[in-house]
Order: C-alpha cells, then sequence, then structure tokens
C-alpha cells in the first residue's frame, strides 16, 4: 500500500508505545476490532521492534514504524515488518532510504523549507509535527496554501474534542493520536469503544 491508501484507511492513527511485548497483540486487536487499522508504533522503547512483528499476525492490521530518525533505523523497522514508516522530520539520507526501499513514508515537517524539501525528494505527503505546539490548525491552514498537492496527518496534541476541527481540513486525510492506545496493559472493551469512537470521526 501506498501511503495515501494508508492514511485513507482510518480518519485517526493510533501513536502507541509498547513497553512490553506482551501488552502489543491485545491492543492491536482492540484497536482493529474498533475500526482503526493502520497503527503506528513508535520506535521508543526496546520492545518495539518485537511489538511490530507480533502486531503483523493480527488479521487486518497495518503496522507501521513510528519516530524512525534515520536509516538503521529504517532497516531495523523494515526488517521487523513495519508496512510504513514515519519520522519527526524530514533528513535527505532518511527520505532517500525510505524512496530505495520502496517504502510508505510519512516525514515529519513544521515549515515550509521541509515541505519543499520533501518535494524536490518527491513526497507529497506529510506529518505535521507538532500540531499544536507549530501553531495548531491556522498555523497548517496558512502552511498548506502555496503547496496545493500536499496532504497531511497532523500528530501532537490531537485529541478526540479537536480532531474533527483538523479532519475538517480537506488536506488533512488524517489525523495521529495516541488517546486511542493507552500505555501499558489495556482493557479491550475500553480500547475498541476509544477506537470506535475514532474511527467515526469523519474527514
Amino acid at each position: 500500500m501506498n501511503i495515501e491508501a494508508i492514511m485513507r484507511l482510518a480518519p485517526v492513527v493510533p501513536v502507541i508505545v509498547v513497553d512490553d511485548v506482551e501488552h502489543a497483540v491485545p491492543l492491536a486487536q482492540a484497536l482493529v476490532a474498533g475500526g482503526l487499522t493502520a497503527l503506528e508504533v513508535t520506535l521508543r522503547t526496546p520492545a518495539a521492534l518485537e511489538a511490530i512483528a507480533a502486531m503483523k499476525q493480527v488479521p487486518g492490521a497495518v503496522v507501521g514504524a513510528g519516530t524512525v530518525t534515520n536509516p538503521s533505523e529504517l532497516d531495523a523497522a523494515l526488517k521487523a515488518g513495519a508496512e510504513f514508516i514515519v519520522s519527526p522530520g524530514l533528513t535527505e539520507p532518511l527520505a532517500k532510504a525510505c524512496i530505495s526501499n520502496d517504502a510508505a513514508f510519512l516525514p515529519g515537517t513544521a515549515n515550509a523549507g521541509d515541505i519543499m524539501r520533501g518535494m524536490d525528494l518527491g513526497l507529497s505527503h506529510f506529518k505535521f509535527f507538532p500540531a499544536m505546539a507549530a501553531g495548531g490548525l491556522p498555523a497548517l491552514k496558512a502552511l498548506a496554501a502555496p503547496f496545493g498537492g500536499a496532504k497531511f496527518c497532523p500528530t501532537g496534541g490531537i485529541n478526540l474534542q479537536n480532531a474533527p476541527d483538523w479532519l475538517g481540513f480537506d488536506p488533512v486525510l488524517c489525523v495521529g493520536g495516541s488517546w486511542v492506545a493507552p500505555r501499558g496493559a489495556i482493557d479491550p472493551v475500553m480500547v475498541t469503544a476509544l477506537a470506535n469512537e475514532a474511527a467515526a470521526l469523519t474527514s
């Protein structure tokens, strides 16, 4: 799947931190049951790569790696089975490595220079990060205006209350959010309910 198809799977991409691989599959199952199928596992813990490999076994889950910052982390994520790659920023070495690996890549951007660098490399889909700290929806509207073909997934400070505002902006295909994926052991019924609520949001 290309990055646009993945971004269009559901309005919310859960941003997941896994400390114990035993928590990975129950969380993925609960999220998928609630209608959220694109799952971003951040490479912030030692369990992350093993969690990606485990979650890949969950029917319906499309599992990606987040917080990928360099080509060596990219290689490790792809070896673990990551189906898409999310980065907090955009560097030429990482972008070129993603392109050469034909990886579905969502680089982080927070200014026009980032987007221009990405477009020079043939990219058109970006994470707007950190969304709220970088100026919120007014900032993204101003930033997106000169770049008609660019599509975005705002992440950072997004919640159930403000997600509809972001999703109402045409260049936004989805949002990233951690509120649907609590850290640690989970109550599957609660997580599925959170996912259902998030999946019902419309862009």
